[in-house]
């Protein structure tokens, strides 16, 4: 009989093929083909150091087993396998429970996969990893448009057509965009991902297109090939991509929006969607860029009825002005954020720069005290009913 062991394994359903763990690991334990990314199970020695870079979580799995899956096992699924029963010797003298050693392990498994985020219970199911490297969606430019004034921050919202090929996608979710050519090695680039900015119908009601909110980076490969991408220009797409980072369809459900930079694209998806579908319960967004020239989507969204979204448009770098973050604004609204953390229709979500997640936390954790409640423990609620999201970078 095998001794049990404990097994790092990726969800498949949550992954969004960032690679970010694949080139984080320090002994090659990660790889990845066509379809999902793996772990070796051995070469792994429980380093951690792939914990904290996912930006998703999935890469915090883990099973306890009598094999461990092999690669071959693991680049097959679809979902992750549930746990399996653990075959193992009666301690002595207790006929019938099992090693206290085996027990332990369940129990870090157990640990391990929690606080995990989860989908809003109302969500549509998310489609995922419909097209891969091996086999990418060819996807047509129907527009190119810079979002910004100023010269040290362009932002471009480019339009997608999939044609007739099927692409559904959802606000929240993301899509991979591989650039041309091939990398110092000689292989294919690896997808860049981006978070739609469009709702599920189409940046256009009913036609299905899809639009992204890109960020020039000075050296950055796929941001400069998008941004310079001309109308009618063809793209090589993977995915769609995330099952967490959903909107619920609950028509009810308040929304706390939490955004910098081109953080915003999910948000403005959330937004068009909402508005579409005349969803009551309102949302308040807290969204943060240096100026006003700098904010993507600043004109179109001082267009949106306050019966849709509360908007704080908060500014770090106006001359003569004192600097001002989302979190100081969240602060200053503390009773209306307060009312919004006490009401169990609310869903949470933060997207942007990962440094503005201390902020964010701190400014939380004060309201929360305010209220005679301990964030962490209100923040981890949210997460397990699926009303707590964040995507940083």
């Amino acid at each position: 009989m095998n001794k049990p062991v404990k097994q790092h394994l990726i969800d498949p359903e949550i992954c969004i093929r960032c690679y970010t763990c694949e080139m984080t690991c320090p002994i090659g334990a990660i790889e990845h083909d066509d379809n999902n990314v793996v772990v070796n199970a051995d070469v792994c020695n429980f380093c951690m150091d792939c914990i904290p870079v996912c930006p998703t979580g999935s890469i915090d799995e883990w099973r306890v087993v009598d094999t461990p899956y092999t690669l071959e096992e693991q680049y097959g699924f679809e979902e992750l396998p549930e746990q399996q029963d653990i075959e193992a010797a009666p301690v002595a003298g207790e006929e019938g429970e099992v090693d206290d050693s085996i027990a332990a392990l369940l129990a870090e498994a157990h640990q391990g996969a929690g606080g995990k985020a989860r989908a809003p219970v109302s969500a549509s199911k998310p489609q995922i990893n419909m097209y891969n490297l091996g086999k990418p969606a060819k996807m047509t430019v129907q527009g190119n448009y810079r979002l910004t004034d100023d010269p040290d921050h362009d932002v471009r919202h480019i339009i997608l057509d999939p044609g007739a090929l099927p692409f559904p996608v959802l606000e929240g979710q993301s899509i991979g965009i591989i650039p041309p050519g091939k990398d110092a090695e000689g292989k294919a680039h690896l997808p860049r991902l981006y978070s739609v900015s469009s709702p599920r119908d189409g940046e256009r009601a009913g036609y299905h297109n899809i639009s992204l909110t890109v960020k020039r980076e000075q050296k950055g490969m796929a941001s400069n090939y998008l941004c310079d991408l001309e109308k009618g220009a063809s793209v090589n797409v993977t995915g769609p991509f995330g099952a967490t980072f959903l909107m619920p369809n609950a028509t009810d459900a308040r929304l706390l929006l939490i955004c910098t930079g081109t953080g915003s694209a999910p948000m403005r998806a959330f937004t068009m969607q909402r508005q579409r579908a005349d969803a009551t319960g309102g949302m308040t967004m807290f969204f943060g860029a240096r100026t006003p020239e700098s904010l993507p989507y600043f004109g179109p969204l001082k267009k949106v009825p306050k019966k849709y979204l509360r908007q704080h448009l908060v500014f770090s770098r106006i001359d003569e002005a004192k600097k001002e973050y989302v979190q100081d604004r969240i602060v200053a609204h503390e009773d209306e954020v307060a009312e919004m953390l006490g009401d169990e229709r609310t869903h949470i979500y933060i997207c942007g720069l990962r440094g503005m997640e201390e902020g964010v936390e701190k400014a939380m954790t004060s309201i929360a005290e305010s209220m005679g409640l301990q964030w962490v423990n209100l923040r981890d609620s949210m997460r397990e009913d699926g009303r707590y999201h964040v995507e940083t970078y």
